[in-house]
C-alpha cells in the first residue's frame, strides 16, 4: 500500500481530483446511509440539495489528494487574511487555528506552518494513530513534517498543546469533531444540538491564545488551493459554556463561506455511547 501511495502522490492534481469526484459520487450512490445523512445535515443548515451537491465530489477529492499531501510538498496558491495572523503573533500569547471538515483541511496546517513556523515555532496538532501499521507509520511521518508537531490524543498530548500556546506557538484543531464521552457538551450547531468538544474553548481560555478561523478551498480543475484566515467577530466569551457555543457559531460561519466543500456526510449529530441527549428544556437553557 505504501508503494501505491507513492505512485499516487505523483499523479497530477487535476487527475487525482477528477478520479476523486467520481469516487465521491460512487460512494453516495452506493450508500443509502451516506445519502440520508448528507441530505439531513445539509437541510438542517438550510441548504437545498442542488446548492450543495458539489460537496459529494469534494468528499472524494479529499481521499485522492491525500497521497500528495502526505508524501510531497504541496504549496498553496494564495493566502488571504494573513494580516490577522500577523497581528495575533504580535500579541505573543499563541494562536489557536480552528477549521471545520471543509475543503482541504489537511493543507490548512501545512500552509500555515510553511509560512510561519520558521519564525514562530511548530504548529502542534492532535494525532490518533491508525490501526494498520503501514498507515500509522505513514501518517506519523506526514503529520510530523517540518513545522508541524503531532501529539497523541491523550491528556499528555493536551498538556503539550497548552505548553506550546504558553510559549507563544500555535496549535490546530477541528472543533466540529464529535468528542468521546465526557469530553464535550451539547451545543447548537446549525440549530440542532450536537455533542461538541470543549477542548478548543478550554485551550483559548486557559492560555489567552488568539482564535483564528482558517479554511483551505480547492480551486476548480485541480488548479490548487487557497487559504483564508479570519478572526472571531467578537471576543471569546469568558464562560466555558458560552465559549463552546460561540466556537460552534464560528464553524457555521466558516462553512457558509464555502458550503459546497463541507463534509455534509460526516456524523456530526451522532450521540456518543453513554452520553444522554439534553431535554428540550436543557437545550433551550443553552
Amino acid at each position: 500500500m505504501l508503494t501505491l501511495f507513492r505512485i499516487l502522490s505523483v499523479v497530477p492534481l487535476w487527475l487525482a481530483h477528477l478520479c476523486g469526484a467520481a469516487m465521491g459520487w460512487l460512494a453516495w450512490l452506493c450508500s443509502p446511509t451516506y445519502r440520508r445523512r448528507f441530505g439531513i445535515n445539509s437541510a438542517q443548515a438550510g441548504y437545498r440539495f442542488s446548492e450543495v451537491r458539489a460537496a459529494i465530489g469534494h468528499a472524494g477529492r479529499m481521499v485522492t489528494e491525500l497521497p500528495r499531501l502526505w508524501l510531497k510538498e504541496t504549496p498553496v496558491n494564495a493566502m488571504h487574511g494573513t494580516e490577522v495572523v500577523e497581528q495575533a503573533w504580535a500579541k505573543g500569547k499563541g494562536i489557536l487555528f480552528l477549521t471545520p471538515h471543509l475543503g482541504c483541511f489537511e493543507l490548512s496546517v501545512q500552509g500555515a506552518a510553511h509560512r510561519w513556523s520558521a519564525q514562530h515555532g511548530p504548529i502542534t496538532i492532535l494525532y490518533r494513530p491508525a490501526k494498520q501499521a503501514w498507515l500509522a507509520e505513514m501518517m506519523l511521518t506526514a503529520r510530523n513534517r517540518g513545522g508541524i508537531q503531532a501529539v497523541p490524543t491523550t491528556l499528555a498530548g493536551v498538556r503539550q498543546m497548552i505548553k506550546a500556546l504558553r510559549k507563544g506557538e500555535a496549535v490546530g484543531l477541528l472543533p466540529d469533531q464529535v468528542p468521546p464521552h465526557g469530553q464535550g457538551q451539547w451545543a447548537p450547531f446549525f440549530g440542532k444540538d450536537a455533542y461538541t468538544m470543549t477542548l478548543a474553548a478550554r485551550l483559548a481560555l486557559q492560555t489567552g491564545a488568539t482564535v483564528i478561523l482558517v479554511r483551505c478551498e480547492r480551486l476548480p480543475a485541480g488548479r490548487g488551493y487557497e487559504l483564508f484566515f479570519e478572526g472571531l467577530p467578537t471576543p471569546l466569551a469568558t464562560q466555558l459554556d458560552e465559549a463552546v457555543v460561540q466556537i460552534n457559531q464560528a464553524m457555521e460561519h466558516t462553512i457558509r463561506q464555502c458550503p459546497t466543500q463541507y463534509l455534509w456526510g460526516y456524523g456530526r449529530y451522532k450521540q456518543p455511547r453513554h452520553e444522554a441527549q439534553p431535554t428540550s428544556a436543557d437545550s433551550g437553557a443553552a
